[in-house]
């Protein structure tokens, strides 16, 4: 199962758990029914309590995780915000828990500074409202003190999420990384062992034919030693070659767990036609290199990935808003990747971005 698996319940548990928070809508839906709204007014009421129903639910229920948002996320939170604000300040009341129910909602889509702004809002509306028709203090003090706590607490608990899926994509870029590890030492032992032995057959095997120059048939068996031994070498380097080689989509996907485990907001985009494998080699070995950058030093909160490829050339760049205003000085991790681009024919470029952040650009041409 994913991180993301983790970040938020079904939309069924979701559901479930919306249904039994909207049980206090049943306060307003009274004084509709009591006469606590004015007969002009009983339209309006029904149809604003029907529409925050709606809107609170939908909007509940779009996000597909704590981190990430759907388009209508957030329009749909500011039509449930309009929705929680506007009937407690036309007919106070049993209607000023309807701010409570938008300081949950709040709490649980945004960031905590902007949650927390959001709360503030919503107890001037409380108060507001309920001084501006004349609602009794004491129920305008509990439903301030509600917002403050259910606030404070789904606040809590979507900071837990976010560290829980934090903490389980790191669990999974550490095992990608103990499997690539012990790919790399699989292909240093049978590049140390095998290979090594595989050349000394291969050496013995010629030594033997030269000292049985007066026996053909000597020579025809040692001659298919020789160019067995030889295609066992050949198969032994290339698997090394195979289990050293870099994949860009592996790395794409190692640099979005990364960069989310460290809190990094990340786009990646690839585009163009598929990648031959020279470029997606060298081109991993480039990600691999930035987005080590960016954790190491950027201290980012948004990093963008593009892969392009048109047939001549290939362009990666990757681009984040951290700290590139500072004085620069390429590490070796940059020197290296500058030369393994130029050794094939390309241009590396890094370095602070005009508009704030630091960038990194290869462009390789095609083989």
């Amino acid at each position: 199962m994913s991180a993301a698996a983790y970040d938020v319940p079904s939309r069924g548990r979701r559901l479930a758990g919306l249904a039994f928070g909207l049980i206090y809508l049943v306060l307003p839906a009274r004084e509709i029914v009591t006469g606590g709204v004015p007969g002009a007014g009983v339209p309006w009421a029904w149809a604003m309590l029907l529409a925050f129903a709606i809107s609170y639910v939908a909007t509940a229920l779009s996000p597909r995780t704590f981190a990430e948002r759907v388009p209508w996320t957030y329009p749909l939170l500011w039509l449930t915000t309009l929705l929680g604000v506007v009937p407690p300040l036309l007919f106070g009341g049993a209607w000023l828990g309807l701010p409570v129910f938008t300081v949950v909602l709040h709490a649980m889509i945004l960031p905590p500074r902007p949650a927390a702004v959001s709360l503030g809002g919503m107890l001037v509306v409380v108060a507001g409202g309920g001084l501006l028709v004349g609602a009794d203090p004491a129920a305008i003090a509990i439903y301030g003190l509600q917002a403050v706590t259910l606030g404070l607490l789904f606040m809590g608990v979507r900071r837990s999420r976010l560290l829980t899926q934090q903490l389980r994509a790191a669990e999974g870029e550490m095992a990608r990384l103990a499997a690539t590890e012990e790919r790399l030492r699989i292909a240093r032992d049978l590049h140390d062992l095998l290979g090594h032995s595989m050349s000394l057959i291969v050496l013995k095997a010629e030594l033997a034919g030269r000292l049985a120059e007066r026996s053909p048939q000597a020579q025809r068996e040692i001659r298919d030693i020789e160019a067995v031994a030889r295609k066992a070498l050949l198969e032994v380097r290339q698997a090394v070659t195979g289990y050293r080689r870099l994949s860009l989509p592996e790395e794409l996907d190692s640099a979005t767990a990364v960069l989310r485990a460290a809190g990094v907001e990340v786009r990646t985009r690839r585009s163009g036609l598929p990648l031959p494998a020279p470029l997606d080699g060298l081109l991993a070995w480039a990600v691999r290199e930035g987005t080590t950058n960016v954790v190491r030093h950027a201290a980012a909160r948004r990093c963008d990935l593009d892969v392009t490829y048109d047939g001549e050339q290939a362009m990666l760049v990757i681009v984040d808003d951290g700290r590139g205003a500072e004085p620069y000085e390429p590490g070796s991790g940059l020197k290296g990747l500058g030369e393994r681009v130029r050794a094939a024919g390309g241009e590396l470029a890094a370095g602070p971005e005009p508009a704030g952040g630091f960038g990194v650009r290869a462009r390789v041409p095609a083989p």
